[in-house]
């Protein structure tokens, strides 16, 4: 009786929401009452996803959901409907009752047939906490989703942008700037950067562009360099940040040098002169290494100084340091001072180093014709002498 009394009152609380909201969204409520009485749950969700997503609809996103859409929730699709929560939760001003809202939606859809509507709706749960500071109650909640996760073969591409998202969220908070540029890049990989508007590229870029800077494990940097997000910084005050990042990706220590004063200016960057001038001369030794064909990696004490601009006494330390991080492989002969480079990390190359590459491939190539051509015309005129 209750349900009917409830289906019998739709079209009433629909009339007092439309005479609520904006002028160009009342239509839409005539659309939500033709679609329910006809039962037409998909097109309807298509139309209350089409309403929750304009900026209009925010003060009456709360209503819709608990009045409207709670009556017929159970006959829609789950991660339609965690969606049209998280627009929901969006617009509370208290973030504890927002966190109620997302672990009781959580638990709604918590079945064996829904469990990707779950799991999303568990990660999004994560990122209200970290809203809230509450980073050691998101990790476990993400620690939750991960393992959930790992017995799925497929999900959908919004979910692996969600756990993406708000694990870069939680590795910003806590100051990890490894793990942010992994998670963060990997977030990229699950979306169109259209899905973003011009300031949170802006905005992801430059989280980007210092945590790239300040990894302590991060020296491989051609996936973001050839990602178009860096390109949202060029009419900014940052646009240095990007001209910094391609110049530490080849060790381009005179370009460090010019933009070095602007550390200073950038708080987070701060003091970090002496850690960023390793690591550009770590980048150039690795770059030396790279620009050498691999029939000849030897190189000496005196050119790797020359290279990355340090003293010769330093240069053991440099090879070593780059050793134990795995970006080289070799054996250093301290008594002839040089470094045998056996192997080099893998790298994403940029679009200039590959150009370089190829024009390597010219060299030899043409070096090989020419052996080829001395040695037929050697053969000749030792057959003609014979």
């Amino acid at each position: 009786m209750a349900s009917m009394d409830i289906d019998h009152d739709v079209p009433t609380i629909l009339s007092v929401l439309r005479s609520e909201s904006a002028p160009e969204l009342a239509g839409d409520f005539y659309t939500m009452e033709d679609l329910w009485e006809r039962r037409l749950w998909h097109q309807l969700t298509d139309v209350l996803e089409r309403f929750f997503e304009h900026p209009e609809s925010a003060p009456l996103r709360s209503r819709v959901y608990s009045q409207f859409v709670s009556t017929f929730e159970g006959k829609i699709n789950q991660l339609k409907l965690v969606r049209l929560g998280l627009a929901t939760s969006a617009t509370f001003d208290n973030k504890s009752d927002a966190l109620e809202f997302m672990v009781e939606l959580a638990k709604k859809v918590d079945t064996p047939s829904t469990a990707d509507a779950h799991v999303y709706a568990v990660i999004e749960t994560a990122r209200v906490k970290l809203q809230l500071e509450d980073l050691d109650g998101a990790r476990a909640t993400m620690d939750e989703a991960g393992a959930i996760l790992e017995r799925f073969d497929s999900v959908e591409s919004v979910i692996n942008a969600a756990f993406y998202s708000v694990n870069a969220d939680y590795y910003k908070a806590k100051a990890d700037f490894a793990q942010y540029y992994r998670s963060s890049l990997r977030f990229l990989a699950c979306i169109s950067i259209t899905d973003l508007s011009l300031l949170a590229q802006r905005e992801r870029a430059y989280d980007l562009a210092i945590a790239a800077l300040l990894g302590d494990s991060i020296y491989n940097f051609g996936e973001l360099l050839l990602h178009p997000i860096l390109d949202s910084l060029a009419a900014t005050e940052f646009k240095w940040l990007r001209e910094l990042l391609f110049a530490l990706n080849v060790g381009n220590l005179a370009v460090f040098d010019e933009l070095r004063p602007k550390l200073a200016l950038t708080p987070i960057l701060a003091g970090t002169d002496e850690f960023l001038r390793d690591k550009f001369c770590t980048m150039a030794l690795i770059e030396a290494v790279f620009q050498r064909p691999a029939s000849d990696r030897t190189l000496s004490f005196e050119l790797i100084a020359r290279e990355t601009r340090l003293s010769h006494e330093n240069v053991e330390f440099l090879v070593m340091r780059a050793l134990s991080l795995g970006l080289l492989r070799g054996t250093i002969d301290e008594v002839g001072e040089r470094v045998n480079i056996t192997w080099l990390q893998p790298r994403i190359m940029t679009k200039d180093q590959i150009e370089s590459m190829r024009q390597r491939l010219v060299d030899w190539d043409r070096s090989v014709s020419e052996l080829g051509g001395w040695v037929e015309s050697a053969g000749k005129e030792v057959w003609a002498a014979s």
